[in-house]
C-alpha cells in the first residue's frame, strides 16, 4: 500500500485547494499534485475564469520516479512525455475546476468538447465512439450553471471511466452525476488543461514543481535505505 504523499494546500486567487481529496465515486484519498488558473487575454487584460487543481493517487510517485526523478522542474514542465505519463498513468486522478467568474454548463462543456475533438483529430484518434462520448458529455452539462465558487469535478479511473460531479461550494460530493466510459475522453479533458497546448500552463508548471519535489524525496529515501 503506497502512502499518500504529505503536501501543502494551494491557493489560486481566492480559491483554496486542500492537500488531499476523496474523488466522487471513489474510496481513495488523492494528494494535490498542482493547481493554477485558466484565463484569456481580452482587450489587453488577462481575465481569469477558473482555478484548477489536479489530484493524484499516491502510487503516481513511485510510478514516475524511475524515469523522471533526475529531471529539473523546467525539464518536467516542458516534457510532453512527462505530462503524458501523468495523464495516461495507471493511477486515479481528480481534476477540480472552480469558477472565478460565472459560466453556464453549456459555455464550459462546448469549449471543452471543442478542445478534446481538436486534439483527437490532430493525433488521429477521433472515432464514432469519441463522438458519442462527447454528446454524452454535453448532455451532462446542458442544464447546469456555475456561479463563482462552484466546482466541476472529473474523476479519471485507471480503467478509463470518467465520473463527472458538480458542487455549488468548495465541498466534494460522494457520488458523481454521470459516468462516461471512454478512456480517450477522460484523458483528453486533462490533456486540454495541462498538455502542451493546454488552457492552463500555470497548472502544468505547478504540477512539475510539486511532483519534482516528491520525486527527489523518494530518491533520497531510496538512497538512504
Amino acid at each position: 500500500m503506497t502512502a499518500t504523499p504529505s503536501v501543502t494546500q494551494l491557493q489560486v486567487e481566492s480559491v483554496v485547494f486542500p492537500p488531499t481529496a476523496k474523488p466522487p465515486g471513489s474510496d481513495k484519498t488523492l494528494f494535490l499534485g498542482g493547481a493554477g488558473v485558466r484565463g484569456m487575454e481580452i482587450q489587453g487584460n488577462f481575465v481569469k475564469f477558473t482555478a484548477i487543481a489536479v489530484y493524484m493517487e499516491g502510487t503516481a510517485i513511485p510510478a514516475l520516479a524511475p524515469k523522471w526523478s533526475a529531471k529539473t522542474v523546467d525539464e518536467l514542465a516542458d516534457s510532453a512525455d512527462f505530462i503524458r505519463e501523468i495523464i495516461a498513468g495507471p493511477f486515479e486522478k481528480l481534476t477540480k475546476v472552480t469558477m472565478i467568474l460565472p459560466l453556464t454548463g453549456q459555455q464550459y462543456s462546448e469549449k471543452v468538447a471543442e478542445n478534446c475533438t481538436a486534439y483527437w483529430k490532430a493525433v488521429g484518434k477521433y472515432t464514432d465512439a469519441e463522438g458519442k462520448a462527447v454528446e454524452e458529455f454535453l448532455q451532462v452539462f446542458k442544464d447546469e450553471s456555475f456561479s463563482p465558487g462552484a466546482s466541476i469535478l472529473f474523476t479519471q479511473s485507471p480503467a478509463g471511466s470518467l465520473t463527472i460531479a458538480f458542487s455549488k461550494d468548495g465541498s466534494i460530493p460522494e457520488q458523481g452525476k454521470a459516468v462516461i466510459e471512454n478512456k480517450l475522453l477522460a484523458e483528453a479533458i486533462l490533456e486540454s488543461i495541462i498538455g502542451k497546448q493546454g488552457v492552463s500552463p500555470t497548472t502544468r508548471q505547478s504540477l512539475a514543481a510539486r511532483v519534482s519535489e516528491l520525486l527527489k524525496q523518494t530518491s533520497l529515501a531510496a538512497e538512504a535505505q
